[in-house]
Order: C-alpha cells, then structure tokens, then sequence
C-alpha cells in the first residue's frame, strides 16, 4: 500500500499539491468560523439526580439555579427609598422579560440579608434565564444591553455564569490567534536549529497549516450533529500542530537518510513512506485509539474532545504521507536551501554512509544498561516524588474564576464572594415531588433538620425560612413560587463556597436526611458531586479502553507481551508525576505568576485530569511506536538485545527528543490563554512530553529492557504464531523483495529467547 502511495505521490504530486491547495482554501472559508457554532457547557450528565432535579425544577417550576446575576450599586445605600424603589423596578422589569423564568432580589425578598452587601451599598439580583445552553447563550445577547450601566438611577453591572460562558468563547477565540501567533515563529526558530535549512524548516509548517484548517473543517461538520466544546479547538489545533510537525519531521529526517545513503528522489521518498510512513499511520492510530477512551463519559465537554482529535490524529497522518511526499518530489533539491549554518548529519544518515554510529543516545543507552537496578531506583523514586500531590488532588466545577482578572463576570463574581455572606448564587434546590397539595403537604420538619446541617446559612421554603434549626420567618407572597399542584422545592443556601469539598459532602448530607416524599437534590454543588460521581463510574471503562488498544497495537510492532505491559506501567508511572506536578502548580498555586494570573482555589477543574491523561498517553504511546519499532529491526538482524536496545535508542534519540521538544512547546503555547484550566492542560501537556522522552525513554526503558534481557520478546506461542501472519514493523519489504525472510528472522529471534 506504501509503495503504491509512493508512485502516487511522486509521479502525481502536482495533482496532489493542487488538490490539497483547494482543500487549504474551502477548509479555511468553511471551517474558519467555526468557533461560533460551539458551546462553553458539557460538564453534565443528564442521567443524574442533579440532572433530574433541574429537569423538574425547569418543568413544573420554571426556575433553578440562577444563571443572570445583577450587581446594583449606590453610595446612598440599599434601603434608601429611592434606591429601594429602583431595585424593585428592575427586578419586575427583569422577571417579566419573555425568556427569564423568574427573578427575584433582595427587595423582592422582604430585604434577604444574604443579597445585602456587607457595606450596604449593594445588593443583588437574581434570575434564570430559560432554555437549552445555546439558546441561553442567544437570549443572554439580547438582554445584556438592556441591563447594563444607570438604570434608574443606579449602577448596574451584569455577572452570572451565562456572562462567563460567554467570555469563556470570546477569551478561547482570542487565544487561538494568540497562541498561534506566538507559537508559530518559535517553531520556526527551532526547526532551523534541527534542519538546518530555511526551506526544510518550512515544510513542516505548511503541512501544519493544512492539518489545522482540516480539523477547523472537520469540527465545522461535527457540530451539525453533536454539540462540540469550544476548548475542543484549543486542544485540537494545539494537537494537530504538534502532530503534524513530529510527523514531518519524522519522515523528512527518514528521506534526508536515504538521500545521504545514494538513493535516487524518488527512490528516498518511496523507502521513507515504507518505513517512517508506515510507523507514522500506525501512531497515529494509537492517540486516535487513546483519545477513543473520553467517547465512554457521559459528558459532551470530554467527547469533544475524542471527536476532535481522533479525526486530528489521523488527519496528521494523512497529510504528512500525502502532501509531503509529493511536496518533497517538487522541491527536491530546494528543500536545502536556505542553509543556516553546517548541517550537522543526524545518526541516521551517518549509518545509510557506514559512518560510526555511537552517539549520545547509544553511549546513554549502554551506561544505565551498566547500572540498570541504581539508575531506574532513582528515576522511580524521583517520579513518585513528582506525583505524590496527585494524591491530595481535589476537583470542581469550572466557574468565572478560570476566566482572566479583567473579564466582567470574575469581577462580579469576586466582589460577590467579598461582599455577600452566603453562596446565594449557587443556591442547593432540594425538590419534593409526588407530595400531597398545597396545603396538605408538611415540609416543615424537613425544612427544620436541613438548616441545621453544618454549612446551610437558611433554608427558602413556602412554609418560611428556617436557620439554626427553627423557623425564622414566616412565609411572604414570594413564597408562593416553591410549591405547585404536587411538586415542592426548597432552596438551600450554604454558608460557604459551593463548588467545593465541603459542598460536596453538604450534598452528601441532605442525601441522607429521610425526607417526606421523593426526593431530587440539584444545583451547583449536587452538579459536581454528582458528574465527579458519573465520572469514576466510568473511569474504569476508559482505562480499559485505552490498555487494551495499546496493547494490541505494541503487540502488533513487537510480538511480545512483555514490553507492552511495560509501556503501559512505566507510562503511568511518568503520568501520575506529571499529575502530581498540575496539583503542586495549580491547585497548591505555586506556579501562580509563571504561567501567568490565576485565582488559586485549591482543586482542579475536574475534566483536566482525564482528559490530560488520555491526551498525554496516546503522546507516550507514539513515542513508544517509534522506539520499540527500531528496537524490535536491531533484534531481529542482530538476536542481541543490549545492542538492540543501544541502537534503537540511538537511531531514534535525536529525533524523539526533537519531536517532543516541538509538541512541548506547542503545548506551552497554552499558557499564553486566559483560561486557567487550559493553561493547566498545557502545562500538563508539555510536561509529560518531555518527561517522557528524557526519564522514561533514555532511562527506564532502556534499564528494564537490561533487567528483562531476551523475556522482553516473550510471548506465548499461539499470540507468537498470530504475529507471524498480521504483525506490524517500522518497513515493509520494497517491492520484488521476499517477505519470507523477514519473518524467518523473526522467528528465529523469537526461538532463540
């Protein structure tokens, strides 16, 4: 199939170049605007109690967690009459608006100590504007105008998490831009240091460019079916550029060695396609394969992101064994131009001359094979160190604090935090359904135990407010709006924040209080407790999914049992430390000021951690193609393992490292956005790249490769016979060559171990 793709490219790669010129062109005007068409939301499960709650509470009450908050300010204070009169007058505009469910404020309210600011110059208005994430989206547009600035005579300034989400896609649009801009000349900068040549440094970006803009298309076509995250572009962009570049880099590095070997052009092309080529598929089927894994969660925030980079992966892929051969075919000898100093030659084009071949990598290689228990000791050790905060890892939901100090709805949101003595904003609803009527019903015993749970500031009901265990209020007229027919609900507003530990365990409590009728508990705090819950319900699934497709495929390239077992512990291993690491920086705050401002509010979005983890080992398990590719061909024409394991590290170092070291900074690109859980995934991102070329690759694969000796190529011999007829490695025979004889040698090696 190479060779063939090989002529094509070759023989045809003016038609090539021209096609993929009109595809750069309708992927552009199509996919260009697709940031307008995703969504900021996707962290619920609908089958949730939490999930089932909102339904109800939308369905039979027309209200739940506020999503419009109204800042009112006025140095006259709250309860001067006019500001009073003002604040009534705004909240009945606003609850009469056709798409808001209900509003209420601390006038409305009987004057709610909780909406009163603690200085007495603020106060709050609280609404729910109704519909599906989208349509909140449209009608948030409409209204916003309408209530921003001096109304009536006082300051109003709009917070609440429809403004957030909002400034979450502006802030992800303006960040591509940034990112890119930035990234996109340094990439440049250190791939001349690896080409050494202006046009060579190009290549990789051109085939990048294409990557992107078919991903941009590819999204554009997704979201006519599915609701897709607006991060999704961040991550797949970020992905595909990476990618693409590794790729290239990859094979042109093949191609410059069998130039440097005498091979005609064409000739070079088709062996790099062979070969590279042939591996690059295969990797690229690996992080599809791993990115497949977030398809199992409920949530369409983590699927976007397997919609998103499966097709990025393999579109990499494609276009790195498609335009870039037949880009090479047109450049041909152009592709030096530009040279930037004297080229260094790689290890692989010193070997195609039969130059010596022990570089840096090999010298490596064999010193921890000398000292192989010390050595892996002591990177284990340092790697468990990294990741011992992991163990201390707290999770929340995302709010307005990920978004930047100078986005309006932080600002609102931290004055609220500051000013306001309860979470009235993200009030707990507590909904009784199948209950007698109105007026049959007795809830006030429940009201009663429930405001004397630790953290409930007061319990809202339509029997009254309850605090401290009693009644402190008797019902008003605005009660009226927690009952219907056979449905009540009560709002529970905790004294702390909400999205946090304690939040989750309030939840916990009021689960376990017996209640007088069906019961649903949602809100904010019940939202996260219950999609961590449906989280780690399918987090088994997902690690399943994701072993046993690396499994197969490192067995496919290496016919043994044994090393894919390792890649998977050893991957693990360096991605616990890098989670340690995102802990130590972001929940604990220590790299607050070095990748930039955050509020530190010690836990983690919780979507970062997974996702993070099957992104980052799909990377792992490309890198580990590449190197147990050239392992397994030195084993098999040599039968020795420790030079096996010496030249393989040594013909693939310098360009595993210099891939990694491209995605790493592609990755660190993240840090340029405003968002802080993607400033996290990035930092993660690069982190795990770049420990995984050095600690792992350098120094614990080959230290086990040592200690395991010829039972690395172990495997039963039914599995060893299947391998045989479907096993996969870095070439196939050129064309007229014998297949025979591969697997003779294979065969061979095996029976030897």
């Amino acid at each position: 199939m190479f060779a063939s793709l090989a002529r094509f490219t070759s023989g045809r790669s003016r038609l090539v170049l021209y096609l993929s010129g009109v595809l750069f062109v309708i992927a552009g005007a199509l996919g260009g605007g697709v940031i307008s068409k995703l969504s900021a939301g996707g962290f619920i499960d609908s089958s949730t109690e939490s999930a089932k709650a909102a339904e109800i509470m939308d369905e039979r009450f027309h209200a739940g967690a506020p999503n419009l908050t109204l800042l009112i300010t006025d140095e006259r204070g709250v309860d001067d009459p006019k500001v009073a009169a003002a604040g009534r007058a705004i909240t009945a505009r606003l609850d009469g608006e056709k798409d808001v469910e209900h509003a209420v404020s601390y006038w409305s309210l009987g004057n709610a100590e909780s909406l009163r600011g603690k200085g007495g110059d603020r106060a709050l208005v609280l609404a729910r504007i109704n519909g599906d994430e989208d349509q909140i989206q449209d009608r948030f547009d409409k209204l916003e105008s309408r209530y921003e600035g001096k109304i009536a005579g006082v300051d109003v300034t709009i917070g609440g998490s429809a403004l957030a989400n909002k400034e979450i896609v502006e802030t992800t649009e303006k960040d591509l831009l940034k990112i890119e801009m930035v990234t996109f000349p340094i990439l440049f900068v250190v791939m001349l240091f690896v080409f050494r040549s202006v046009v060579a440094a190009l290549v990789p970006l051109l085939v990048s460019g294409l990557t992107i803009v078919s991903v941009l298309l590819t999204l554009r076509v997704l979201t006519l079916f599915t609701e897709v995250s607006v991060l999704a572009t961040n991550v797949a962009t970020g992905l595909g550029l990476g990618l693409a570049i590794d790729y290239s880099l990859i094979l042109i590095k093949r191609y410059r060695e069998e130039l440097a070997g005498g091979a005609e052009l064409d000739g070079a092309i088709a062996t790099a396609l062979r070969t590279a080529g042939r591996t690059v598929v295969f990797s690229a089927v690996t992080v599809a394969l791993a990115l497949a894994a977030l398809l199992v969660f409920p949530f369409y925030f983590l699927r976007s992101f397997a919609y998103a980079g499966i097709p990025t992966a393999l579109l990499a892929a494609v276009v790195s064994v498609t335009f870039l051969p037949a880009l090479l075919k047109a450049l041909g000898p152009r592709i030096e131009k530009g040279r930037v100093g004297r080229r260094r030659l790689p290890v692989e084009e010193a070997a195609a001359r039969g130059e010596d071949v022990e570089g840096f990598w090999h010298r490596l290689a064999l010193t921890v094979m000398r000292f192989p228990v010390p050595i892996a000791t002591a990177v284990i050790a340092l790697l468990l160190f990294l990741g011992a905060p992991f163990l201390d890892l707290k999770m929340s939901l995302a709010d307005e604090r990920v978004l930047p100090a100078s986005t309006q709805s932080r600002e609102v949101g931290e004055t609220i935090r500051a000013d306001f003595r309860a979470q009235e904003t993200q009030a707990l609803n507590v909904v009784l359904s199948d209950a007698p009527a109105k007026g049959e019903r007795d809830i006030a015993d429940y009201a009663r135990t429930l405001s004397g749970l630790t953290n409930v500031a007061r319990v809202d009901t339509e029997a009254g407010t309850f605090a401290g265990g009693r009644q402190v209020a008797p019902p008003t007229p605005a009660a009226d709006r927690f009952g219907v027919a056979d449905s009540t609900y009560l709002s529970v507003v905790p004294k702390s924040q909400s999205l946090s530990e304690k939040g989750r365990q309030l939840v916990q409590d009021i689960r376990a209080v017996d209640a007088p009728y069906d019961v649903r508990v949602g809100g904010p705090a019940a939202e996260l407790h219950d999609s961590i819950t449906s989280m780690n319900d399918r987090l088994p699934l997902s690690l399943v999914v994701i072993a046993v497709s690396s499994f197969i495929v490192l067995f496919l390239f290496t016919g043994s049992i044994v090393l894919p077992l390792k890649a998977l512990v050893l991957n693990c291993l360096s991605l616990s430390a890098t989670l340690g690491v995102l802990v130590w920086g972001f929940q604990n705050g220590h790299l607050e000021g070095i990748v930039g401002d955050f509020v530190v509010t010690d836990s983690i979005t919780w979507t970062v951690p997974v996702l993070l983890f099957c992104i980052a080992f799909g990377l792992s398990m490309d890198y580990e193609v590449f190197l147990l590719s050239r392992i397994k061909e030195e084993y098999q024409l040599t039968g020795d393992n420790t030079k096996a394991v010496a030249r393989g590290l040594e013909r693939t170092g310098s360009t595993v490292t210099a891939a990694a070291l491209l995605i790493a900074i592609v990755f660190l690109g993240f840090v340029i956005s405003g968002i802080v859980y993607l400033k996290a995934i990035g930092v993660g991102l690069a982190i795990a790249v770049l420990m995984d070329a050095t600690l792992v690759r350098g120094a614990l694969v080959p230290a086990f490769m040592r200690l395991a000796g010829r039972a690395n190529w172990w495997a039963p011999g039914p599995l060893r016979a299947l391998h045989d007829k479907i096993g996969l490695s870095e070439g196939e025979p050129a064309p007229g060559a014998p297949r025979a004889a591969s697997r003779d040698r294979s065969r061979e090696s095996v029976g030897r171990d």
